[in-house]
């Protein structure tokens, strides 16, 4: 079965929405972690918070471009139960395996949309996937670098 517009759609309305749920929860956890073990973990969630919104603008754009729209916040559902911000604001470990979560979640979606877009002959799409998901992978090696040390301290 080949794939049609309406799937990749539905794939880049997702993809957005998860983004946005990737900032949300990468700034609340970037707020709440304390200690001196959390400084480097903030950090790398705060640069990757613009990544993230990049992703979703171009998402949402490619959307425009496909004569659809983004999807607004009634038509969203949390989905991201493992990055919540954990009880204990030092558990920074906790906050590594969230994003090891989102990340691989991301990394599956934008595997999924490549195909898609590949099958429903849209060339656009899919270069946009595979970009984002370059960025992605990018963003789980640094968190699984972080689950290394963090997990021999």
């Amino acid at each position: 079965m080949t794939s049609t517009t309406d799937e990749v759609i539905t794939v880049l309305q997702s993809a957005y929405l998860e983004e946005l749920e990737t900032v949300m929860n990468y700034r609340t956890n970037s707020i709440v972690l304390d200690g001196v073990r959390a400084q480097e973990i903030k950090e790398s969630l705060e640069e990757d918070i613009q990544e993230e919104l990049t992703h979703a603008e171009l998402l949402g754009q490619r959307l425009k471009q496909l004569d659809a729209r983004p999807p607004g916040s009634a038509e969203f559902t949390a989905q991201q139960e493992s990055l919540q911000p954990p009880e204990d604001s030092t558990d920074v470990l906790a906050v590594i395996r969230g994003v090891l979560d989102a990340e691989e979640d991301a990394i599956s979606t934008y595997r999924e949309l490549v195909d898609l877009a590949r099958e429903a002959d849209d060339p656009v799409t899919e270069d946009l996937a595979v970009e984002i998901l370059g960025d992605e992978e990018a963003h789980r090696t640094e968190f699984r670098g972080f689950e290394k040390e963090y997990s021999e301290s």
